[in-house]
């Protein structure tokens, strides 16, 4: 390794993660500017590959420090910080607006974006790499809820009785979107030993998140507060509860070190900071 402090390491993961995600950002920007694409179909674009490969970098960050999941953080928290001056006007950037916005407004960056955003910040945080449920509401946010919406519009010609603002095509598209994805990053986490096991009872329990996130995405609250919200707070609740009962409750959240969290790990290292 090019430097044998793990900080340093994760400084320089967290660098190279904000490059990736700022270069997919721009890209799309680019398109939104030059009207390439239909304005609702480039922030669902947007919606799915920004997470998604922020995602991939993940296995860059060491495994011996607890800082890691809080530098990887400060890359959707400096973009929070960007959709909330946006948003409010005070930064004017057009790009940012109509690649992420419904209608052109700057103000719903304040809504969908900046929960995307949080939900994403927070996942990372709170139950890291090491976690399923991480994997759950990061692929159900961004690559069901993103796919639901493309398949919805060109396919959802037959609405839900209980929800007329969605379809069974875009829920359908939803549950397998978040549910293919679960697997695959399953397996790609798996590769650099960050999910011990591998088994068909860990596909049902995601299988059964994206089913319950597919349900709550259709659901009339869904409309009225925002998918962005609802999704992983569903995907979070039910995946806590699908992986208990399959036996993963010792590693529900992120540390990995017999079960202790970047949380107590931190607090642990300032008592101790604090004794001396």
């Amino acid at each position: 390794m090019w430097t044998e402090s793990p900080l340093l390491r994760d400084a320089g993961a967290a660098v190279l993660t904000g490059a990736a995600a700022l270069a997919v950002l721009r890209v799309w920007e680019e398109v939104g500017n030059r009207a390439l694409l239909d304005q609702k179909l480039c922030r669902k674009l947007v919606h799915i590959s920004a997470g998604l490969v922020y995602f991939l970098m993940w296995p860059l960050f060491s495994a011996d420090d607890v800082y890691a999941p809080f530098l990887a953080a400060i890359v959707i928290a400096l973009n929070i910080v960007k959709v909330i001056l946006i948003g409010l006007g005070v930064v004017k950037d057009e790009g940012v607006v109509n690649s992420m916005t419904r209608h052109g407004d700057h103000r719903e960056l304040l809504k969908g974006p900046l929960y995307y955003a949080c939900a994403i910040a927070l996942t990372t945080v709170v139950f890291w790499r090491t976690s399923p449920i991480s994997i759950a509401v990061i692929c159900n946010l961004c690559a069901g809820d993103g796919v639901a919406d493309i398949v919805g519009r060109r396919l959802g010609h037959a609405k839900l009785p209980h929800n007329r603002d969605k379809s069974y095509a875009g829920s359908v598209a939803m549950f397998f979107a978040g549910f293919v994805a679960s697997i695959l990053f399953m397996c790609y986490f798996h590769l650099f030993g960050f999910v011990d096991e591998l088994s068909w009872a860990v596909v049902g329990a995601f299988g059964a998140t994206s089913l319950a996130a597919a349900v709550v995405e259709s659901l009339p609250v869904s409309t009225s507060l925002d998918d962005n919200l609802t999704v992983p707070v569903a995907s979070a609740l039910v995946g806590a509860l699908a992986f208990y009962f399959v036996g993963g409750a010792g590693n529900l959240c992120c540390g990995g070190n017999g079960g202790v969290s970047a949380f107590d790990e931190v607090a642990v290292l300032a008592l101790a900071g604090s004794s001396y």
